[in-house]
């Protein structure tokens, strides 16, 4: 009876939101080219995708590998019904995002002070400062760019080490008071359990209630799909994801690639939740994902099943290296 009553709370629907065009590539030294970077987005919507991360509007010589985002983001506003967003490090990126019209921008806030440090270059509390300003300058400008904040390194910093939750939630409800829109937790490094996640989820929408609607697992301890079911039963109904389990982050060390598309699509679907996600048509990206980066390694579990027995069309070969995520330190 409490199986079925945990059942009977489940969402009908869930929103997974594609982030390997920006999470996925940022680490990548080999330079992916704009209209393989287009035919990407082009075949993500074909799968289904409707919620996409398309890059960040970062200074050039940090992230030469985003360097076009603008035009992926103008092509994947051609889209009827694609959700773009891009990634803001400041005000500068903001007013980007702004002028060219994306749909949502998020900035990282980090909840580990060493780690903001590294990847900010500020303060937790300096980059709240700067979230205001971007509100202000958003409302400005009469823009629609909804305004999102990532909690990164929300459940551990591989830098500072433990991270407090009560951190986490102090920081989420400074975010919303300066005027972010959205909220979302990131595990930027992969510390997180389900417990952990439980708890902190907990924590957070006391204070966030239904803007607190999305979460960002790294899979480096292989504890992203059950992170991700915790977050589901908690009422959370969006997840961000790479094709393959690309991702990390260059001021994180050990994270790995985020949840792999694929499986979590998978998981919900076996699962009667519906995610409007065409499996074979992912697994199909993945193989093109390959061909446009050659010897990096990708992850899967549905890929590793369907290529030992009858793999979808146009996924049976492969140049990228596949291999189970373990742990790093």
């Amino acid at each position: 009876m409490m199986f079925n009553n945990a059942l009977a709370t489940l969402p009908g629907s869930v929103t997974i939101r594609e982030v390997s065009l920006r999470d996925g590539l940022q680490l990548i030294q080999q330079p992916v080219s704009t209209a393989d970077k287009l035919a990407w987005v082009r075949s993500a919507y074909c799968a289904g995708i409707r919620e996409m991360e398309v890059g960040a509007f970062v200074p050039p010589q940090s992230m030469p590998q985003l360097a076009d985002t603008a035009e992926v983001l103008a092509f994947a506003k051609t889209l009827p019904g694609l959700t773009t967003q891009v990634l803001v490090p400041n005000l500068r990126g903001a007013e980007r995002a702004i002028v060219e019209e994306a749909d949502a921008m998020v900035l990282p806030l980090s909840a580990s002070h060493a780690h903001s440090l590294a990847n900010m270059r500020k303060t937790p509390d300096q980059v709240i400062a700067e979230l205001g300003r971007i509100r202000a300058a958003r409302d400005a400008a009469g823009a629609r760019t909804r305004l999102e904040v990532g909690i990164s390194t929300a459940f551990g910093c591989t830098i500072q080490g433990f991270v407090d939750p009560r951190e986490v939630v102090r920081l989420v409800q400074c975010a919303l008071d300066v005027g972010v829109e959205r909220v979302g937790l990131a595990d930027t490094v992969g510390h997180a359990n389900p417990v952990s996640v439980a708890k902190l989820l907990e924590a957070t929408m006391k204070v966030a209630g239904h803007r607190l609607n999305t979460v960002h697992f790294h899979d480096t301890r292989g504890l992203g799909l059950a992170n991700c079911l915790v977050a589901l039963q908690m009422g959370i109904t969006q997840f961000d994801a790479c094709v393959g389990g690309l991702g990390g982050c260059p001021h994180a060390p050990g994270a790995s690639g985020n949840v792999v598309t694929e499986d979590l699509a998978y998981m919900f679907d076996s699962m009667g939740i519906a995610t409007a996600l065409d499996i074979d048509a992912l697994l199909a990206l993945r193989a093109q994902i390959a061909m446009h980066l050659p010897g990096e390694t990708l992850y899967g579990s549905v890929w590793r099943t369907c290529r030992n027995s009858a793999a979808p069309s146009g996924t049976a070969s492969t140049s990228a290296t596949d291999s189970t995520p373990v742990p790093h330190q």
